[in-house]
């Protein structure tokens, strides 16, 4: 199951590693697309850095504050053209755990 994990972010840099770990902890094999509207914090650059060592993440690097529906949009377009068959949705800033998500896809395996 061609798996990714789309999580849109705005200054979250300071969650951004924890993040990361805790969902390529929790699937291995999901890709993780992080859309990032132009975080003066330098979340992406953080995301990208860390994408090197862990593998599997994208970082899509908007030019500006547009708002969390925007930004789910657009990854969802970007990981659709890309063949994803499931689309995760996650914040960054810990209110969802990344450890659900294991339990989310078995439930959706077994339809």
């Amino acid at each position: 199951m061609n798996t990714v994990v789309v999580a849109p972010t705005y200054q979250e840099r300071e969650n951004i590693e924890r993040f990361l770990r805790g969902v390529r902890a929790a699937v291995p094999h999901a890709r993780i697309l992080i859309v990032d509207d132009a975080s003066p914090d330098g979340t992406a650059a953080a995301a990208r850095a860390l994408g090197e060592e862990l593998g599997g993440v994208d970082v899509l690097e908007r030019p500006g504050k547009a708002g969390l529906g925007s930004a789910y949009r657009h990854g969802f377009a970007e990981v659709l053209r890309n063949g994803a068959h499931v689309v995760v949705t996650m914040d960054v800033d810990a209110s969802h755990d990344p450890a659900v998500i294991p339990s989310m896809l078995a439930a959706l395996a077994e339809g």
